[in-house]
């Protein structure tokens, strides 16, 4: 059984349930439609919660009454007693586990949009055509997840990589699924311009930013300075003759976001400032994970795009994630977009840690 702490904080729960309920039903409420909405929205963040709850009150009565029974001087009745039990525990187990969850602080972002911006590092050309390989799984694993993908920019090589590439993925808890990606991906593999077969070690860098909408980040009119000029192509290439690349630097922080990917002015400065949103909105998220971070690390590393948190090694078709040193030899499948041989062990570690931390708080 859960700790007395857990048990009531979760009748906490189940008691403001019971308040919203009885708020909807008031006729002042139905004629606030801003509050309804509120009020709505509230109610079905706290359901499933209760229900999970409801659920496992019952199991635990059944799984007492099972013990009960198994406890029983009849041999019979007590064997089938021990079988009710045995199959009943791990789902409590299960229950309970899930109904910690539930009342871990969620991550305000989680709901959000991303940005994706993957970079070229270290190893010139083999770097950009890694950069391309990395866009390429994510948007396979974007399509198996059923989101939408819009290139914000890109930079790309003669060869088909990218020196740098910025899209925007649409659709449910992207930023959620895709946060613990920001860092140094590492490629190991013999390029295809290595004549002498030799593995090259090369590296991209990913950043993952929860899409900022205007409510999150205002920005002054004033504290821009946008610059108009001509796009440009690889080599020089002329493919715009107009001035409709914009440069928009963000004065009070310094940021400088351009965009040349349309041949509209008007939308590459939309696109500039999505872009630019978000970077400020991460910044701040910056400074809070810094504040936090002096008093608690996670155990699967702050996202920091400075840190390595992958390598791919090709000759031996290996992946490893080495904040929680998993490895898999199916690097084909993993760059094929099923991403989620990795991301489901991470985001469960996290999981596990953010548990252990928060409810030692409360049982400690």
């Amino acid at each position: 059984m859960m700790d007395a702490g857990i048990l009531v904080r979760l009748d906490k729960v189940v008691a403001k349930h019971a308040e919203l309920s009885d708020q909807l039903s008031r006729p002042e409420a139905v004629s606030d439609q801003a509050r309804f909405r509120e009020l709505s929205k509230a109610y079905a963040d706290l359901t499933n919660t209760v229900e999970a709850y409801n659920r496992y009150r019952k199991l635990l009565a059944d799984l007492d009454g099972a013990k009960a029974l198994a406890a029983d001087g009849d041999a019979e009745m007590a064997e089938m007693g021990r079988e009710e039990a045995a199959r009943l525990e791990p789902l409590v187990d299960s229950l309970e586990r899930a109904l910690k969850l539930c009342l871990l602080p969620t991550d305000p972002n989680d709901q959000k949009n991303a940005i994706l911006e993957i970079r070229a590092g270290t190893g010139g050309d083999e770097a950009a055509l890694f950069a391309g390989d990395l866009f390429r799984m994510y948007v396979r694993y974007a399509e198996r997840r059923g989101w939408k993908m819009e290139v914000l920019e890109e930079n790309s090589t003669e060869l088909g990589g990218f020196k740098e590439i910025i899209c925007s993925l649409a659709g449910e808890k992207v930023y959620s699924r895709l946060k613990f990606e920001g860092g140094v991906h590492r490629v190991q593999r013999v390029p295809a311009t290595e004549a002498s077969g030799r593995i090259h070690t090369s590296a991209v860098t990913v950043a993952v930013l929860p899409e900022a909408e205007d409510v999150d980040v205002h920005i002054e009119e004033k504290d821009l300075r946008i610059d108009r000029f001509c796009s440009s192509g690889p080599g020089g290439q002329s493919v715009n003759t107009t001035y409709s690349a914009i440069r928009i630097t963000h004065l009070p922080s310094g940021l400088v976001v351009s965009c040349q990917d349309e041949k509209s002015q008007i939308k590459n400065k939309a696109k500039a400032l999505k872009i630019l949103r978000s970077r400020l909105l991460q910044l701040e998220e910056d400074k809070r994970m810094a504040e936090l971070s002096t008093t608690r690390k996670s155990m699967v590393g702050s996202g920091d795009r400075s840190e390595k948190i992958r390598t791919y090694n090709f000759p031996q078709n290996r992946f490893t994630d080495h904040r929680i040193n998993l490895t898999v030899h199916r690097l084909s499948d993993v760059l094929n977009g099923d991403l989620d041989l990795v991301l489901a062990p991470l985001l469960e570690t996290f999981e596990a840690e953010r548990l252990e931390a928060e409810f030692d708080k409360v049982v400690g």
